[in-house]
């Protein structure tokens, strides 16, 4: 009787009043009692490459200077910025472009703006491209 051997055999019980629930919907039932809630974000956070920031060359720094100096001497182009956006949650970050018409430069701050009101940091930006008007 401890192995059983009266039940073992006997045909698995089919409700005849309720449809047979599928194994999603079985699952799903379940779902609010993840022993691991926010497991799968953290997961994905650590997956989640970053680029690190790449010091200019000689000749490169000397070209950005050229473009920033073009830029600050013309009358608000329109220029493209690729610049290093440091990552708000670890270590590393991300090369970025934008895209937009340029204000001033805010020595104090030591930031370019834009005239939509966006800012980027002088000492992040790897590139500026003018558009072909200029």
């Amino acid at each position: 009787m401890d192995n059983f051997e009266d039940i073992i055999n006997l045909p698995h019980h089919v409700s005849d009043r309720h449809i047979p629930m599928s194994m999603y919907d079985r699952a799903v039932q379940f779902a609010p009692f993840a022993a691991l809630t926010g497991y799968d974000e953290e997961i994905d956070e650590t997956a989640r490459l970053t680029d690190f920031f790449n010091d200019l060359t000689e000749d490169r720094a000397y070209e950005l200077n050229q473009a920033f100096q073009k830029m600050v001497g013309a009358d608000h182009p329109y220029v493209t910025v690729t610049y290093f956006k440091p990552d708000d949650r670890k270590e590393g970050g991300s090369y970025e472009k934008y895209s937009g018409t340029f204000r001033f430069f805010d020595v104090a701050c030591n930031l370019i703006r834009f005239t939509d009101g966006k800012s980027i940091n002088a000492e992040r930006i790897c590139k500026i491209e003018f558009s072909k008007n200029l």
